[in-house]
Parts: C-alpha cells; structure tokens; sequence
C-alpha cells in the first residue's frame, strides 16, 4: 500500500486532497502547525471509508529538524513515502509592497518558498534512497508572470516555485535519481485561504475580483479530485498538472453571462 504526505492539510486543497488519497486506498500523512486543527482533520479523515492509515503531525516546514522528523517517523510506519506534496502556503495582504512589513514579507516568502525548497531537499534524499517517488509543488498567482496589486511577494514566491520545481525535475534526470518531480496548478480555489492574510489578518476582496473569481474559481473538493487522480496515475517527471489551462479559462469567460455563480452570497 502507497504512502502520501501532504503539507499545510489540515484544511483547504491539502485536506481535500487527503480525504481523495484515502478514498484511493493510500495511507495517507496530514501535517500543519496547529495541532487542535489536525486532530479536528485526522479524525474526519478516519470517518471516510479507506484501506489505508490516517497519520498526523505537526511540522513546520520552515524547520529542518521539524521536516526530517517527520520524514523518520512516517518511513519507521509506513516503510516508503511515495508522494509528497508540498502544499503549505500563506496569502500575503492586499497592499503593495512599500506597505508591508518586514517581517510580512519574511514570513511569506520563507514559508511559501523556503518551506517548499526545505522540503523537497529532505524527502528527495529519503526517495533517492528508495529509488522512487513522486514530489509535487503547488502553483499559484504569479507562476506564470502575471501581476496584481497585493500579490508582489506572494506572486515571487509561486514564481520561485514553479522555477525551482523544473529546475529541480531537470536535477533528478541527469542524475539518474528515479524520482519524479511535477507541479500542481490547482487554478482559483475558494476557500478562506483567499480572505486570509499571513494565517490570520482578515482581507476584504474587491468587487472586482470577486467577479473574477465567481468566473474562473472552483471549490477545493473539485479540483483535488482531478490533482489526485492525475498524480496517481502520472509517471511522468517534469508533468504539469494544470485544473484551469488558458483555454479552459477563456471557454469560462465566454460563457460567464450563462454560467452564473455567486460564491460570495455567505463569507467564506
């Protein structure tokens, strides 16, 4: 039986991602800093019908020993881990850059960036060891080069990634190391992930972007069940796995006039 870890799912795209490998007969490993929210996550993971275990642990994904601890403690368990999902991320608030804090703008890049970077480091040297295993990093607004007001740091953060991720495929297949390496583009999610800044500052989107994401956004249920299905399937290094591709989001802009939906009518 296969062995996932995902970051940052105590709730959100990581936890619904979880509950699609459970159902997909996967031991499946949730991890957060909180500890009151993973326990609330384990035990609604443990009422879904699998053949798997449901395991749990806080880690900081900015903190080397936290990271190795819990790559020992899911191998002493589980044997093996065969997919890790870096998932972990926080939002940035809706000012422009001048406006930020230091210590905002520290703290985004290094759990946004820097956890993904520390991560992937750490279980690649488990899964060379194995000589297998699958590691997935999560896209987001700034991936592709697009710009906005309010996203500048969390924007070069998920450009990071998506730079370091192929840059990192490309390490692995000159090195013959039998590790594959993709990306996750989940698209616009809604979930209180866009409402929050840095874990816990409220923000108050723009009846502008609210419009937009009525249009292009999706709930997290639905978008992991695609992610999760490719990834069990993908043998792939180097794959992209992209929910919202440029044709799919211009079908949507087309059609919006006919598609109305209003995720916006209850706070999230």
């Amino acid at each position: 039986m296969k062995t996932v870890v995902i970051t940052g799912s105590a709730r959100g795209l990581g936890f619904e991602m979880a509950k699609v490998f459970r159902k997909n007969d996967f031991h499946v490993v949730i991890s957060d800093i909180t500890k009151e929210s993973l326990e609330l996550a384990e035990t609604k993971l443990k009422e879904i019908e699998g053949k798997g275990e449901v395991f749990s642990m806080v880690c900081d994904v900015t903190k080397s020993n936290d990271i190795e601890n819990m790559i020992q403690r899911v191998i002493e368990k589980f044997e093996k881990i065969h997919i890790w999902i870096n998932n972990a991320g926080i939002n940035q608030p809706d000012e422009p850059i001048w406006c930020l804090e230091d210590t905002s703008i520290e703290k985004i890049l290094t759990v946004d960036l820097w956890g993904t970077i520390l991560c992937s480091k750490y279980i690649m040297k488990e899964m060379i060891k194995q000589k297998e295993g699958a590691i997935y990093n999560v896209e987001g607004y700034g991936s592709n080069d697009a710009v906005m007001k309010g996203l500048s740091i969390y924007g070069t953060a998920k450009r990071g990634i998506t730079y370091f991720t192929e840059a990192l495929a490309k390490e692995c297949e000159v090195e013959h190391t039998g590790v594959i390496v993709g990306k996750l583009s989940p698209g616009i999610m809604i979930t209180d992930f866009i409402t929050n800044a840095l874990g816990n500052e409220k923000i108050i989107l723009p009846e502008k972007t609210k419009k937009v994401y009525n249009i292009l956004g999706d709930t997290p249920d639905v978008v992991a069940s695609f992610l999760v299905k490719e990834m069990i399937r993908n043998q792939k290094n180097g794959k992209k796995i992209d929910w919202l591709p440029n044709r799919k989001a211009a079908f949507r802009f087309m059609t919006a006039a006919f598609n109305k939906r209003d995720f916006f009518k209850e706070n999230i």
